[in-house]
């Protein structure tokens, strides 16, 4: 439907989070409409959103549709008209979003998911860690968690990016090194432990 497409081609999703009340971080992260979310956990780009929490994901359209309870048809109606939008007048900011590209195999949409959740609970952690062991005085020594969130945080978003948002190939890429090397074995390990210390 040209409807479709064209609001998909003019309004980008940060643009309707925004302009429908989701705070977004300089990352692009918002806390995810769609479950109970005590931390940012949906990311944001231009063309797709993508929750490392719930699974959600879609375009501007399913955002808007899911946020007000809309078919898709009533959620792109409604964002034409929010965005003052038609053929002659695009909305200020818009950009010329790309084509979606082939899907990727079922396999490796399971390792993307799976590589996802593994970095979401631990981006959960390196959060935590930032603000329970951030130093109160500049003469206090460093925590090495607080050191280790420092140096990690970018690091997992830029992952998190890539195997969200990236194209197809490259998801599939990111995926498979992650899973054949170190890192995320790294990763699961620490989480497991502090799960088996909790319970204990």
């Amino acid at each position: 439907m040209i409807l479709f497409k064209t609001v998909k081609e003019s309004i980008t999703v940060k643009q309707a989070a925004a302009l429908y009340g989701l705070p977004i971080t300089t990352t692009g992260m918002t806390r995810c409409p769609f479950h109970e979310d005590h931390t940012p956990s949906m990311k944001l780009n231009d063309a797709y959103y993508y929750c490392f929490g719930c699974g959600a994901t879609g375009d501007v359209i399913d955002l808007t549709a899911h946020i007000f309870d809309l078919s898709s048809l009533q959620a792109a109606r409604k964002l034409v008209q929010d965005f003052d939008l038609s053929p002659d007048k695009p909305p200020s900011g818009a950009v010329t979003l790309p084509k979606p590209l082939t899907a990727i195999f079922d396999t490796q949409q399971e390792d993307i998911a799976y590589c996802l959740r593994v970095l979401h609970d631990y981006r959960d952690l390196l959060t935590q860690w930032q603000t329970e062991f951030a130093p109160l005085s500049p003469e206090e020594p460093l925590n090495e968690r607080f050191v280790e969130a420092l140096h990690m945080l970018d690091v997992v978003d830029d992952l998190m990016d890539c195997l969200a948002f990236g194209p197809p190939s490259q998801k599939a890429a990111a995926a498979k090194r992650l899973l054949d090397g170190q890192l995320l074995p790294r990763m699961e390990a620490r989480l497991d432990t502090l799960k088996a210390k909790e319970v204990a």
